[in-house]
Order: C-alpha cells, then structure tokens, then sequence
C-alpha cells in the first residue's frame, strides 16, 4: 500500500527511538530490565506500527495501526514523566522529547485523515 520508508511520520518514529535510546544510557544500570526496557519497547512500536501497517490492503487497516502507533507514543511520553520524576532525566530532556512526540502525533492524525479520505 505504502512505501514505509518514505513516510514521514516513520522516519520521525525511527529519531524518537535513537533519541530514547541515547537518553536510556544514562538510566542506572538498576533499571536495565525495568523502566528502560519498557522504554526502549515502546518507542521502536512506535515506527514499527507504521511499517506493518503500511503493508496492510485496507486504508482502515493502516489507520489502524497508525492510531496504534499514537498508542505507543502515548504511553512513552507517560514513562518519559515518570522518567524525569525519578530524576533519571532532566525537565529539559523530558520536555524536547515529547516536544518531538507531540509533533509526531499531529503527523500521524493528519496521515490518518488523509489515509481514511481514499
């Protein structure tokens, strides 16, 4: 249906992962299996989803993912608050992390309304 690759909205997904695994190597090594891991889970669904929904036959089904996808950079932003209220990030990188999931967010719901206009 799309060329994955050249959408946006996944190469935007493909730098909040590299972003949140740069930031996850200052996480203490205590939280390697715990939050971090969630972390680095949630984020590469976030690309992930567009990429498996790019295949699908149906323009309903790739919106489908495509609000999956806003799913997950939902719940990172939420581990990203937590994040910082443990003081393992500072209010700064909290805050142009999700400055950039926000921007991701409106791309994704403004692809959705295009995709479910065909």
């Amino acid at each position: 249906m799309h060329n994955f690759r050249e959408l946006k909205v996944w190469q935007r997904g493909i730098e909040i992962v590299i972003q949140v695994y740069k930031l996850i190597d200052n996480f203490p090594d205590s939280e390697k299996y715990g939050l971090a891991s969630q972390m680095k889970r949630c984020s590469v669904s976030i690309p992930s989803n567009i990429a498996e929904g790019s295949g699908r036959n149906t323009p309903n089904d790739f919106a489908h993912f495509l609000n999956i996808s806003i799913g997950s950079s939902n719940e990172l932003e939420t581990q990203l608050i937590i994040a910082e209220n443990l003081d393992f990030l500072s209010n700064t990188e909290t805050d142009k992390l999700i400055s950039e999931i926000n921007k991701f967010q409106k791309m994704t719901r403004k692809l959705i309304s295009t995709v479910r206009e065909v």
